[in-house]
């Protein structure tokens, strides 16, 4: 789907839609607890989505209302007959990392399919955990294969690859027999995400406890449902904060001030923004936020900003930092791309043009943001992309005066 966007002036009041990062940890702990859980606040977006699908296809029973999502929990209890599950993570990498663990645990392995491109990120963390434990770990055109009971211990990984993997063990260990542990072989980014992890899965009863460099996961356990809701989510609101910074007037209402989401890290980085000369942020706690702090630096008039740490965006849905140089430049900015950062001039306007989001829904809201700025229309192919995790983007976009229409 093609949009053009015509440059206007955005002004009103927004909520963000429910937490994508807290959705998935909400209802795989639900799925993994004992009895009926209510998850409020909920949205269906394709990566939920993905995530609900694979939780049904382990055994748990998942009612769909509108704004909620009632959870019948396996109790941790291994699933029965009926061979190993296909489980279709869609293009949501957090759903295939969270649940190759917990596919071990309770239906012995699965095969795990999706998009080419989530099919191509990097596993080895998994790979070489599994394989010394005797645990098969495979991939072919079809996907990605795993098989084998994992048994208690100590596990050793890297915390600079995805906090993703971190979260996988967290849900899984507490199941097994036996007490384990994580232990991290290097600083761990994203680290935030695994706070989440633990809120959530804390919340349900579990019992995890930090120790130097790591966790301490007692085993043998089962928790017991409860009803949880979901909190506005700062990943999206990021893109509205930054289109506030280039003159637009949108109220975000609706946020948790105390949050744990790591992105609420937006709120300072604007700041900083805001303020002379260039600007250096680190971004590798909360890298999702890269393409609305690009749209905003893109038009940081005289002033440079670097976002620095950041190459772990080559893995996401798209090359992001390929992809964010390649479309604000596109539309008349200036972008230095470099192996783990990007150095963005910034400029009074962009002149719009033809745009792609190169199937990556933060790409799509970042060029958004960016149209509001521009001299002339903004033609963005791929604009469906917002709906892995933002359905109503374009709504909410139209409702605070963004003149957009579709091809």
């Amino acid at each position: 789907m093609t949009a053009v966007i015509t440059p206007s002036r955005l002004e009103g009041a927004v909520t963000p839609p429910p937490s994508k990062s807290q959705v998935h940890r909400l209802l795989i702990a639900a799925a993994l607890a004992q009895g009926e859980s209510l998850i409020s606040n909920t949205a269906y977006s394709q990566d939920i989505l993905a995530t609900l699908d694979c939780l049904e296809a382990l055994g748990a029973c998942a009612v769909r209302e509108e704004n909620r999502i009632r959870i019948r929990g396996l109790g941790g209890a291994a699933r029965r007959g009926g061979g190993f599950p296909v489980l279709n993570c869609r293009e949501s990498g957090s759903t295939l990392r969270f649940l190759i663990p917990a596919a071990l645990v309770l239906a012995g392995g699965a095969r795990f399919t999706g998009s080419d491109r989530l099919m191509e990120r990097p596993q080895e963390p998994y790979a070489r955990l599994f394989q010394e434990r005797g645990v098969e770990f495979s991939r072919d055109g079809r996907g990605l294969r795993v098989c084998g009971r994992l048994a208690a211990g100590e596990f050793r990984l890297p915390g600079n690859v995805s906090s993703q993997f971190v979260t996988g063990l967290l849900f899984a260990l507490p199941l097994l027999e036996g007490e384990s542990r994580i232990l991290l072989t290097s600083p761990l980014e994203s680290g935030g995400y695994v706070d989440l992890t633990l809120q959530a899965l804390r919340a349900f009863g579990a019992e995890i406890h930090p120790v130097p460099g790591g966790w301490r996961v007692p085993g043998g356990q089962r928790w017991q449902a409860r009803d949880a809701e979901a909190e506005a989510d700062y990943s999206q609101a990021a893109f509205f904060f930054a289109a506030n910074a280039l003159g637009n007037a949108v109220e975000v209402t609706g946020l948790n001030p105390d949050s744990l989401q790591g992105d609420r890290k937006m709120l300072a980085f604007v700041r900083r923004l805001r303020g002379p000369g260039t600007a250096e942020l680190d971004v590798s706690q909360c890298p999702d936020l890269v393409p609305a702090l690009a749209a905003q630096a893109a038009l940081r008039a005289g002033r440079a900003t670097v976002l620095a740490n950041a190459a772990r965006l080559r893995l996401k849905e798209s090359d992001r930092l390929s992809a964010v140089t390649r479309e604000l430049n596109a539309l008349g900015g200036r972008v230095e791309e470099h192996p783990d950062h990007l150095v963005i001039y910034g400029a009074d306007c962009l002149r719009g043009g033809a745009a792609d989001a190169h199937n990556d829904h933060r790409i799509a809201m970042m060029l958004a943001v960016a149209a509001s700025r521009c001299g002339g229309p903004v033609t963005l192919t791929g604009a469906e992309s917002v709906q892995k995790s933002y359905p109503g983007f374009w709504e909410d976009y139209a409702r605070l005066g963004g003149r957009v229409s579709f091809v």
